[in-house]
């Protein structure tokens, strides 16, 4: 993980007037150092081992602290569980239709706002483009069955 990217966070949060508690600073280590788009639960129990007293709720706050400060991205896909992205860059994702795993695609980013907006009249703030397959695990779990 990029210890310049931990410290940035900190600082943002800092700045935010957000106390560095140890919970905090595991949750925001593990989701900057995770190219996995963890869920909440994920968190916890990546962590849980190190801190035996944290409940979810402890994370679900944290994530919306982190969430609020603009230093994570929340990813819906019409299930029950979100799923958290650390890189708040423009990009785009891969998305495994068997085991669920996210993976980024870096491209650059198609400007379709304005387009939209104009077609539709809509004030367009953001898009949302994915890409649906199996991922390589997959492919080959279905190759030796």
């Amino acid at each position: 993980m990029d210890k310049n990217r931990l410290t940035g966070a900190i600082e943002t949060l800092k700045e935010s007037g957000v106390r560095m508690t140890p919970q905090r600073h595991a949750i925001l280590q593990y989701l900057l150092s995770s190219m996995e788009h963890p869920t909440a639960d994920e968190i916890y129990k990546a962590l849980e081992a190190n801190f035996p007293n944290m409940s979810v709720a402890t994370v679900y706050n944290n994530l919306r602290v982190f969430k609020d400060a603009g230093l994570i991205r929340e990813l819906t896909y019409g299930d029950a569980s979100s799923r958290f992205d650390a890189n708040v860059e423009d990009h785009y994702h891969v998305i495994c239709q068997t085991c669920g795993k996210i993976t980024d695609f870096d491209y650059a980013p198609i400007d379709l706002e304005d387009r939209a907006a104009e077609g539709t009249g809509y004030i367009v703030d953001s898009h949302r483009l994915e890409f649906y397959g199996t991922c390589p695990t997959c492919q080959h779990y279905r190759k030796i069955q």
